[in-house]
């Protein structure tokens, strides 16, 4: 969490001063970018790409019950 709060918040302010700030190592949050996402990760992307479309095929009236549905139905 606080490396993804660093790169987001990286335009407005200094990285070694959001570092000092958040008590992490610019060593560390360097490695960290450069660290390709994880399986999890890569899974999780794929599972918001599939909640998203049928959010979008829905027209945006569908909650979370639909869409979990209509994603059990899918497989």
């Amino acid at each position: 969490m606080r490396f993804q709060f660093i790169d987001a918040a990286k335009e407005e302010f200094p990285v070694t001063r959001l570092c000092q700030v958040l008590e992490v190592s610019p060593s560390g949050y360097l490695a960290w970018r450069s660290r390709p996402a994880s399986p999890r990760q890569r899974e999780d992307l794929v599972l918001l790409a599939h909640i998203r479309s049928a959010f979008v095929r829905s027209n945006g009236t569908y909650g979370s019950p639909r869409v979990t549905r209509e994603l059990q139905d899918e497989g």
